[in-house]
């Protein structure tokens, strides 16, 4: 059971993340990986849902949050890429690759991506294979409370970022209110701790601390890869966020620094 949820989640997130690849191709526009990103959680839930050979409380807990989680970051997505054109990132890997770009694009993008999403689902995964357990332990109200204050940082910080960019006013301005006063990256830090907190539901039940390799891996990639780097280095030099750098935390919210 636990073997056959593990492939056909993996052959359900490749099917997936080719499709979305193809009709990339039709639109002309790579930036809608971004947009299968949170989608793609809720095809892992749904095959999990399918895949399992009983039902928890546990298990609907993972499959609610997680489900709740992808599509508020799906609606987000589509709401910034339907008002705009591609973004910088997927131009410039247009340009650098060349005639290679598709190819490239389909391993780089699309797979891999589809890779990271799979290794951050094993927690969805795994309550879906060994979601047993009749009655909520600890560590699930706390994974829930986690999970809670992340997703409140992630959704409010994106909200307040939103108002700000749609201001004309602000064009040319860096954002440094509410939630971003106190992190630079507060919507990062949300997706952070909201998957901390999903890990942490699914840590009581049988080998579930390995699924920490889903929490790791997301701060990983959002701290050292794709996430937090190459917004510093689209700023870089920038006078107006350098000055904003000094007094505020690179990630965790902590308050201003004189």
């Amino acid at each position: 059971m636990f073997l056959n949820l593990f492939f056909s989640t993996a052959v359900a997130i490749f099917i997936y993340m080719t499709v979305w690849f193809l009709v990339s191709r039709l639109v002309k526009r790579n930036d809608i990986a971004d947009l299968a990103w949170g989608l793609g959680f809720i095809v892992v839930v749904l095959t999990s849902l399918l895949g399992s050979e009983f039902y928890t409380l546990e298990q609907y807990l993972v499959y609610a949050l997680v489900t709740i989680w992808g599509v508020r970051l799906a609606l987000h997505i589509y709401m910034r890429i339907r008002k705009s054109s591609e973004d910088y990132r997927y131009k410039q890997m247009a340009e650098s690759w060349g005639k290679n770009f598709a190819i490239r694009s389909y391993l780089q993008v699309f797979l891999l991506q589809g890779v990271f999403l799979y290794l951050i689902s094993l927690p969805v995964i795994w309550v879906g294979a060994f979601g047993a357990s009749i009655n909520l332990q600890t560590s699930d109200y706390l994974g829930v409370l986690i999970w809670i204050i992340g997703f409140g940082f992630e959704t409010l910080s994106d909200y307040q970022l939103s108002r700000f960019k749609s201001n004309p006013k602000n064009k040319g301005k860096i954002m440094q209110n509410g939630l971003w006063k106190y992190s630079r990256h507060p919507n990062y830090f949300g997706e952070v701790l909201s998957w901390w907190g999903i890990w942490l539901i699914a840590v009581s039940l049988p080998f579930g601390i390995l699924t920490i390799i889903s929490p790791l891996t997301i701060t990983v990639l959002i701290l050292r890869i794709s996430g937090v780097p190459l917004l510093e280095k689209k700023y870089e030099g920038n006078k107006l966020y350098e000055e904003y750098k000094k007094k505020t935390s690179k990630f965790i919210p902590l308050p201003p620094r004189k």
